[in-house]
């Protein structure tokens, strides 16, 4: 179960960083489109990251 808990949020991580930084990257529309992008960017990786240290904690807890 541990195994598969790690997968998937390493999965999800990485949907994150090729779907979500590719467009604050290679954005052809002004900074503040960027920014914006970049702003629901980070806040989803804060939230992916506390899902994951939730889910860590629920697992060893079992």
């Amino acid at each position: 179960m541990k195994f598969l808990i790690h997968a998937i949020f390493i999965i999800l991580f990485l949907l994150l960083t090729f779907f979500g930084l590719g467009p604050v990257l290679y954005a052809d529309g002004v900074i503040q489109e960027r920014l914006w992008t970049a702003a629901v960017v980070v806040a989803l990786y804060a939230l992916l990251a506390f899902l994951y240290s939730r889910a860590i904690k629920w697992i060893n807890k079992k």
